[in-house]
């Protein structure tokens, strides 16, 4: 499959740079999995499409500040560090700028006062290096005070502000380990929830550390060549029971979000059950795919030739999708991370 037919064009202006002023100020895109019919409306109109027994499926991982800017010794260069995941107790693969010049064994201070220090162990390729993190105390607390909040390089901000260590966070985040947000869970606040609640929906919870391999653009010519970066996913036992007896009752399973998806396909049988556990998934859904576990998705609008692109091609049928990205672009929908939402039910 030509990696082309996820291409589209997008007018600058419609990346979204912020999020809206409040949580759930979006709008939302209704698509129909049935008839491909399109509706516009507000997020906050969400359970108007939802029902007594449904479950919402929602992915509770939380960011990390896991850009790092400091210097190296004994020289004083600049150095970037992109945190991408935990090896060990202390030792963490990241992205790193200039990568070449981070030879094995040298140190590197972040931090005002060089509070955390990272000692290169190896060169591990494509811009990566393997390095040993060392502080005093906790060492999440201390990226919290000398790192920064990854945003994707089409938000033009830089280095976070402090303002994105709330908002490129979902409400209900609760295990720290991603490097980005699962962005669709941004809409969300406990006004909604209440709000679902009351109508009988129910809530599960899954954990999907976000990884940059699920946004790295698809650089081969065919779908099928590209391959997966893996990522940690958690489904503990009440979140499996949840969803279980949600589809048991007749009740439909809704995705928040395209880690949610991956999560819930990764630990499916083929009667759609969920199994408990965890592990590392590298789950690559692309049209023609037969899903399991997910009746619904809400997701944001995502980049051109991106897998997410296709893993909501291969849930909501390529054309329909093609035809709801020309309609969203067409009436200045916000795209991407802090963008607008779609509903595929």
């Amino acid at each position: 499959m030509d990696v082309a037919l996820f291409d589209y064009d997008l007018p600058p202006e419609l990346i979204a740079q912020h999020p809206p002023p409040e949580r759930g100020d979006s709008r939302m895109l209704v698509l129909s999995r049935a008839d491909g019919t399109i509706a516009h409306r507000s997020f906050r109109d969400l359970p108007q499409y939802l029902r007594a027994g449904d479950c919402l499926v929602i992915n509770e991982t939380r960011v990390i500040p896991a850009r790092l800017l400091g210097r190296r010794r004994p020289t004083g260069g600049r150095v970037e560090l992109l945190l991408l995941r935990a090896i060990g107790d202390k030792r963490w693969e990241a992205l790193a700028r200039p990568a070449r010049r981070l030879r094995p064994g040298t140190t590197c201070d972040f931090g005002e006062h060089g509070e955390l220090q990272a000692t290169v162990t190896e060169y591990a390729g494509e811009g990566r290096v393997i390095a040993d993190l060392e502080c005093e105390g906790d060492l999440l607390a201390t990226l919290d005070r000398v790192g920064a909040v990854p945003l994707p390089p089409y938000i033009r901000k830089g280095i976070a502000q402090s303002a994105d260590k709330q908002r490129y966070q979902t409400v209900y985040a609760r295990h720290p380990g991603a490097v980005a947000a699962p962005t669709a869970g941004l809409h969300f606040d406990e006004a909604m929830f209440h709000t679902l609640a009351e109508v009988g929906v129910r809530t599960a919870r899954v954990t999907l550390h976000v990884g940059l391999g699920t946004f790295r653009p698809v650089e081969a010519q065919r779908v099928e060549d590209h391959v997966m970066h893996a990522e940690f996913y958690e489904v503990r036992e009440g979140a499996a029971r949840a969803i279980n007896a949600a589809r048991r009752e007749g009740g439909r399973v809704i995705a928040v979000g395209t880690t949610s998806v991956r999560t819930l396909e990764t630990v499916a049988g083929d009667d759609g059950t969920i199994a408990a556990g965890s592990g590392w998934t590298n789950l690559f859904i692309t049209p023609g795919y037969r899903f399991r576990a997910v009746d619904g998705l809400l997701t944001n609008f995502h980049l051109p030739r991106s897998t997410l692109l296709m893993m909501v091609s291969a849930f909501g049928g390529r054309e329909s999708i093609s035809r709801a990205y020309a309609e969203a672009t067409e009436r200045r929908y916000r795209f991407y991370s802090y963008g607008d939402c779609m509903l595929l039910v």
